[in-house]
């Protein structure tokens, strides 16, 4: 994005005070506090946070690529702030520019979280595309995704490390599974906060167009484009089940056009109109005592709707794996949840609404 382009002035909503609680998919919820209850997970959080340093990490950034101000890419910047502004962040984090064709962005570190754009991302959208993609990142700041994000990435590194020693290195592979799992829930979540920042779900879908595969939207069809989720959801051939298990199981992200379907779907409801009336859950509201138990039971409804309106003939089992785990999570709160032991794990700032 060049810096001659001006960000467009509107009269977006603000939401001040608010909770990641009103914009984080309960599936996203629910896997948090199941993979908090993976054996040995609070224990692996502590070990790999102790191994690195984040000001090693800052400093990398600072060495490498380009840090966003007023002078250096003043428009990107003013994105910066705006979504800092919208989602009411305590901080705004840094944001760097690093040289990669590749169109991507992260958010990374536990104590002061930053986020990292590429230049591929900067060529391939305009000011509004950008927003959400920024916006997205800010997302994962809120909801304290980054303590996460960063250990995954932490542990793949070591993962490769241990190749040599299988036993630790399936331990450490069966956790990475399970942030896997967890982070493709959490980019629903933050593409939600994203369209919060725009505030405009056409040029939203547009940009998640461009990352599918759309250089030129215009070429693209969007009743055809959302048709393909439509088709992809409802195959009705055991086969094609096992094939998505076994593509999606190394996947970070969602898939392009599903994610494209279920943020258009998100954007069409009453939950998301509410937020934009002003009608949403507030940081000072929050209760880790309460929020743990009403997300195990959000998650186990997610997983009776995706059943529900799925024909994909493995999706009642994966529906009622889900709702186990979280039945089980429940049985967890209402033995050890009156004293004290049953907020589903500490796990870092994750969820504590700080930037």
């Amino acid at each position: 994005m060049p810096d001659e382009v001006e960000v467009k002035s509107t009269s977006r909503m603000k939401f001040p005070g608010i909770s990641p609680r009103a914009y984080e998919h309960p599936a996203d919820r629910g896997a948090l506090a199941s993979l908090r209850a993976v054996p040995g997970f609070a224990q692996v959080l502590r070990a790999v946070s102790g191994f690195y340093t984040e000001r090693g990490e800052r400093l990398m950034a600072l060495a490498s690529h380009i840090r966003v101000g007023p002078k250096q890419y003043p428009a990107l910047d003013r994105i910066r702030n705006q979504c800092a502004e919208t989602l009411d962040l305590e901080a705004v984090p840094n944001l760097f520019v690093a040289r990669n064709a590749q169109a991507q962005a992260w958010s990374i570190g536990i104590d002061e979280p930053f986020i990292v754009v590429t230049t591929g991302l900067l060529d391939l959208m305009d000011a509004e595309g950008l927003r959400w993609a920024v916006g997205h990142e800010m997302g994962h700041v809120l909801s304290g995704h980054a303590v996460y994000q960063t250990m995954l990435i932490r542990l793949i590194g070591i993962q490769a490390s241990m190749s040599f020693m299988p036993v630790s290195a399936l331990g450490i592979r069966v956790i990475i599974a399970a942030l896997h799992e967890w982070y493709r829930k959490a980019e629903l979540s933050c593409d939600r906060a994203g369209l919060l920042c725009s505030q405009d779900p056409t040029s939203t879908l547009r940009a998640q167009i461009q990352l599918a595969g759309g250089i030129d939207p215009s070429q693209v069809d969007i009743p055809s484009f959302l048709q393909q989720a439509s088709e992809y959801e409802s195959v009705d051939d055991i086969r094609d089940s096992f094939h998505k298990l076994r593509f999606v199981e190394t996947q970070s992200h969602p898939f392009a056009v599903v994610r494209s379907a279920q943020l258009q779907k998100w954007a069409a409801s009453p939950e998301y109109r509410d937020i934009l009336a002003g009608n949403y859950p507030r940081r000072t509201d929050d209760e880790p005592s309460s929020t743990w138990k009403e997300d195990v039971k959000a998650a186990a409804k997610s997983y009776k709707d995706s059943f529900t309106e799925s024909t994909d003939p493995l999706a009642k089992v994966f529906s009622d794996v889900g709702e186990a785990v979280a039945g089980a999570a429940g049985k967890v709160w209402n033995k050890f949840g009156n004293n004290g032991n049953g907020n589903g794990g500490n796990g870092g700032n994750g969820g504590d609404g700080t930037a």
